[in-house]
């Protein structure tokens, strides 16, 4: 009877413990595993979302950044579907603003301070559009396409100054059109100022410590804090320069001086974006003090996916690793951000910190915030389908 007993204790413990093994396999399948989109479904996704902005926003805007940013979007949109409406809106769009940034002759009053008027030619978020100048160039090689954007970078670079890049969001805008010409011209002066040029963002934006980029030199810890005495790192200046850098990767050659930098700099950034994403796929405006501006938020997370998903595809991130945190930064943007007229929602607006109190939600759409969804679902049907544009 004392060996039944004791065999009887043995099958009980054994079976409380595969009945406790199942209950966290369970937890962990709901945490952990994330739906995978069809192809067809991203596809309808990224459709749906620009046929929505573009039947909205008939008449083209100027070239300033947040234009400039959704057609960065809309090319990458373009180049997957192969829909000609989609390459003719940003033609038309270059068109109407002579291809050109901000339209200044006189260089001798060119400045790079913020600015939103002609003369500020040399400040980046007037150069974003050469962006997109470059890829319809490439296209249809015409030379006005791109004689204003070699007039304006080739003039920035036969300057002494280092200082052009001071905010985050500048990374974004401008470090793409600087391979993109080199890509384009052969020009190694292009990669000589990238790097003094980014050399400098770093040194007064970089934090080693949580390898991430506080928005300018204003936000740096401790002179600047979230509400909770915490460093403060903006979502969406850091998703400039996550995408960014995935830009400049894309196009830099296997032997340029520096990639190696480029590249520890873009997986450092990966693995803190990761550490920072919330349980349903989101990223906060602070993204290591959630608490700071609460919720969900729109473009920072859009970029973010689209960085994680261009590192699987092009085998600089690890796809076990960083393959859940894209699905579940995917599932958010395409069944939340995504209305169901295809409107891009939980956008925060135009501005350069996470303000605690402001409102986002459902109805908060921006040009830009749509161009950053269209360059996440492009790159995860890239990831659905093998199409991958490039390796490393």
């Amino acid at each position: 009877m004392k060996i039944n007993n004791n065999v009887r204790a043995v099958q009980n413990g054994i079976a409380r413990r595969a009945v406790l093994y199942c209950f966290f396999l369970l937890i962990s399948i709901r945490l952990y595993a994330q739906p995978v989109p069809t192809p067809t479904a991203v596809l309808e996704a990224v459709n749906h979302a620009n046929a929505w902005w573009q039947a909205a926003h008939p008449n083209h805007g100027n070239a300033f950044w947040d234009n400039a940013a959704y057609h960065t979007g809309n090319m990458e949109a373009y180049f997957l579907t192969k829909n000609e409406a989609y390459r003719a809106y940003s033609e038309a769009w270059a068109a109407q603003n002579d291809w050109k940034g901000a339209k200044s002759e006189d260089k001798a009053a060119w400045k790079y301070t913020y600015g939103e008027t002609d003369n500020y030619v040399l400040f980046g978020d007037w150069q974003i559009c050469f962006q997109t100048y470059v890829d319809l160039y490439n296209l249809k090689p015409e030379p006005h396409k791109i004689a204003r954007a070699r007039e304006v970078m080739e003039y920035e670079m036969s300057t002494p100054n280092m200082d052009y890049w001071w905010w985050a969001d500048g990374l974004y805008m401008v470090m793409p059109v600087m391979t993109k010409l080199y890509k384009l011209t052969g020009n190694k002066l292009y990669l000589e100022k990238l790097y003094e040029y980014f050399s400098y963002a770093n040194s007064i934006m970089y934090d080693a410590e949580e390898k991430l980029y506080y928005r300018d030199a204003k936000y740096v810890f401790s002179k600047h804090k979230s509400v909770n005495g915490k460093k403060d790192f903006w979502a969406r200046g850091d998703g400039w320069v996550f995408a960014g850098l995935a830009k400049v990767l894309k196009d830099l050659p296997a032997d340029a001086p520096h990639r190696d930098e480029y590249v520890a700099k873009y997986k450092g950034m990966a693995d803190a974006i990761l550490k920072a994403q919330q349980p349903d796929g989101y990223w906060t405006r602070s993204l290591l003090d959630p608490e700071h501006a609460p919720g969900p938020e729109t473009s920072g997370t859009a970029f973010f996916t689209y960085g994680l998903l261009w590192g699987i595809n092009n085998g600089y991130l690890p796809e076990k690793i960083y393959r859940p945190a894209a699905l579940k930064g995917w599932h958010y943007l395409s069944t939340v951000a995504q209305q169901a007229d295809g409107k891009i929602g939980y956008v925060q607006p135009i501005g350069e910190k996470a303000i605690p109190g402001q409102v986002v939600n459902a109805a908060s759409t921006t040009n830009f915030g749509v161009g950053a969804f269209l360059l996440a679902g492009c790159e995860m049907h890239r990831y659905l389908t093998g199409k991958r544009m490039s390796k490393k």
